[in-house]
């Protein structure tokens, strides 16, 4: 404790308490930028946490306001699913039955099949829709003669599922070189459906017709159409009520009959 009041030494005591003192500033010095560092180093974290990165305060939460009381809606602008499904819904033509045109032959055309077949006393077949000019019952322009005229039939489908109805297209060509007038109609080119084995038809267009008449231009060297769709129910003759129920499963025959031209087809209506 001696030497710490009376410092020893070839120097002056004086000198050696000048030390001490700078010493003792020195270590001072030192711990209080300890100390201001360790605050500093404190609150700046204190502050960090309460306001976030960078120092700014919180952003004000959004309250949402009150959700719509209408409807939400459900489906894609556009309003309908494209999904690629064969076409058995197709609208059908007047009276019902749905029909594709000369253009639309193959098997690939929509069938109309959940059109409403119409027809009166039971006729199980709507109007079908028609390729060509449609004529008036007046119409001046000549007849075609019979042996100018090729008619054929054909069903837009060899088998018919459950629920689908046949369509048959009549087509009738023109082999001359002049324009003349055809009839279609379900009088004149006469319909028939008979079951295989069977030898009474099963419908016939001339049983009850809705029309009697159905003239279209002929173009030389051209054609027309005239699509008609079975409903599967039977016919009765002078539109009396025909047998209940839809024609069964099996393999039936298709015939027309017109002056001077005839075809027969077959179909198929697959079971269950």
């Amino acid at each position: 404790m001696g030497s710490l009041r009376n410092p020893i030494g070839p120097l002056p005591s004086s000198i050696y308490w000048r030390r001490r003192v700078v010493l003792l500033s020195v270590v001072a010095v030192l711990a209080l930028l300890v100390t201001w560092l360790v605050v500093s180093v404190g609150g700046g974290g204190k502050r960090d946490g309460a306001s976030g990165s960078g120092g700014h305060s919180p952003a004000p939460s959004i309250t949402p306001g009150d959700s719509p009381s209408g409807p939400a809606i459900s489906e894609h602008p556009g309003g309908r699913d494209e999904s690629g499904e064969d076409d058995e819904s197709g609208t059908g033509g007047s009276g019902g039955a749905g029909g594709e045109g000369e253009g639309a032959e193959g098997d690939a055309s929509g069938d109309g099949d959940s059109g409403s077949g119409s027809g009166t006393g039971g006729g199980g077949a709507g109007g079908g829709e028609t390729t060509g000019e449609q004529l008036p019952a007046g119409s001046t322009l000549a007849n075609c003669p019979a042996d100018a005229v090729e008619m054929s039939l054909r069903p837009t489908k060899n088998t018919y599922e459950p629920g689908q109805k046949p369509k048959l297209v009549l087509k009738a060509e023109n082999t001359s070189k002049a324009d003349c007038k055809v009839d279609l109609g379900p009088k004149t080119a006469v319909l028939t459906i008979t079951e295989t084995g069977e030898d009474k038809p099963l419908w016939s267009s001339a049983h009850c017709p809705a029309t009697g008449s159905l003239l279209l231009k002929l173009p030389a060297q051209g054609s027309v159409t005239h699509t008609v769709t079975w409903d599967r129910r039977a016919s009765a003759d002078k539109c009396a009520t025909p047998p209940a129920g839809a024609a069964g499963p099996g393999t039936y025959l298709a015939e027309v009959k017109a002056p001077g031209a005839t075809d027969k087809i077959s179909f198929v209506l697959a079971k269950d």
